[in-house]
């Protein structure tokens, strides 16, 4: 008679169902909330990618820098290079996905938030689930974050050679300064080496890599004098 009346009692499944699927999405939206929260101000000690690469290479070179303590020009050329818009749009740049439409994909679209969101949280690599899941924390990193701190933790999560992550071991692997003593010649070589860390040098510079850094240095003069690295830039405030 009891398990009768247990029986009666217990909700259909789909409704169990539904209610668990429903706690589940709640858990991964506080468990979401708070891992973005975490790093409004704690410093990333590594990513995934790091692990990854530290497992393959038996370590990797990597020292947190602070925004202030690294050479404005660095930080306007990564913005000039990557995301010219960055302080206009809100995590995506329509029109630069709208022009990656028009080119067939032959060209990216990830905003420097995008990035961020990629190398601080996910793995690499190109999968529809990554994707997702890059497209729904990208709008939290930037209602939590400032734009300068987006900057700040792109800078230094950011792979700029083999076992080389952040802005600190970059500057002085291929120059042997601090970051807060780059030039803006050796601050566009390092932001132009990024799209392809790996078979760049900021350091031993190809024909290519060294217009493609003047390109670069025009533009964060560029961003600086309209108003662009408003938002970022230290001299702005």
């Amino acid at each position: 008679m009891a398990k009768r009346d247990k029986a009666k009692k217990r909700a259909p499944t789909g409704q169990r169902v539904r209610r668990w699927l429903w706690r589940g999405a709640l858990g991964l939206v506080a468990f979401a909330l708070a891992a973005v929260g975490l790093y409004v101000v704690v410093n990333p000690p590594t990513t995934p990618y790091m692990i990854s690469e530290s497992r393959r290479l038996g370590g990797v070179d990597h020292e947190w820098t602070s925004l202030d303590e690294i050479a404005p020009e660095m930080a306007r050329s990564v913005v000039a290079a990557e995301d010219a818009r960055f302080c206009q749009h809100w995590g995506f740049d329509v029109a630069a996905i709208r022009a990656a439409i028009d080119a067939g994909g032959a060209r990216g679209a990830s905003t420097i938030s995008q990035q961020v969101v990629k190398n601080v949280y996910l793995w690499q690599g190109r999968s529809w689930p990554r994707k997702a899941l890059e497209a729904s924390l990208t709008p939290l990193v930037e209602a939590f974050w400032s734009k300068r701190r987006i900057v700040e933790v792109y800078l230094n999560v950011a792979e700029f050679g083999e076992g080389v992550f952040g802005i600190d071991a970059a500057a002085r692997e291929a120059f042997g300064v601090s970051p807060s003593e780059l030039t803006p010649t050796q601050a566009a070589r390092l932001a132009a080496v990024l799209p392809n860390p790996k078979e760049r040098s900021a350091a031993d510079p190809t024909d290519a890599l060294r217009r493609r850094a003047a390109q670069i240095m025009d533009g964060a003069a560029t961003i600086a004098r309209d108003g662009r690295a408003d938002c970022f830039d230290r001299a702005a405030g």
